[in-house]
C-alpha cells in the first residue's frame, strides 16, 4: 500500500517519513519567514544611514523619480520583510517584491551576466522566483493572514 502523505514506499531510507511528516507543515512557514527576514537587514541599511546614497545612485542609473523610488525599496525591504515573515498582506507584500526584484534584475543586474558574484541578475532572480511562490500561495496556515481569516 502507497502512503501518498509522505510517499514513503519511495523512500531512500523509509523511517524518515515519519520525521518529514511531522515537519512537513512547518517548510512554508520557514520559506516564507525567511524570505521576509532575510530582506529586512537590507531596508534597514538603507532606512538607517543609506538613503542619500541610494537616492543619488538611483538618479545616476536613471531610476527616477530617484527620492520616491529609493524610499519605495528601503520601506519594502524593511516592512514589508516583517509583513512577508508574519504573513500580513502576504500576497499583496510578496506582489510588490515581484515588481521590485524584476526591475533590479532586468533594469539594473542584467548588463553584468548571470553570477551574482560579478554584480550580475542571479539573486534578485532568486528572491523574485521566491516572492512570486508566496504570491502563488499566500500566507498558508500560520501567518496573520489565516489568523484574520482573510488574504488578498
Amino acid at each position: 500500500m502507497t502512503d501518498f502523505t509522505t510517499g514513503r514506499d519511495r523512500l531512500f531510507v523509509p523511517a524518515l517519513g515519519t520525521v518529514y511528516e511531522k515537519l512537513s507543515p512547518l517548510s512554508w512557514p520557514l520559506v516564507r519567514v525567511a524570505a521576509g527576514l532575510l530582506l529586512v537587514p537590507h531596508g534597514y541599511m538603507k532606512l538607517f544611514g543609506g538613503m542619500e546614497g541610494l537616492i543619488g545612485w538611483f538618479g545616476q542609473i536613471g531610476l527616477e523619480p530617484a527620492a520616491l523610488l529609493a524610499w519605495y525599496v528601503a520601506l519594502l525591504e524593511f516592512v514589508g520583510g516583517l509583513m512577508l515573515a508574519a504573513g500580513f498582506l502576504t500576497r499583496f507584500v510578496a506582489a510588490q517584491v515581484v515588481g521590485f526584484m524584476a526591475v533590479a534584475a532586468f533594469a539594473i543586474h542584467w548588463s553584468n551576466g548571470f553570477l551574482w558574484t560579478n554584480g550580475g541578475y542571479e539573486y534578485p532572480l532568486l528572491w523574485g522566483a521566491v516572492a512570486l511562490a508566496i504570491l502563488f500561495r499566500g500566507g498558508g496556515e500560520l501567518s496573520v493572514d489565516a489568523k484574520l481569516g482573510r488574504e488578498i
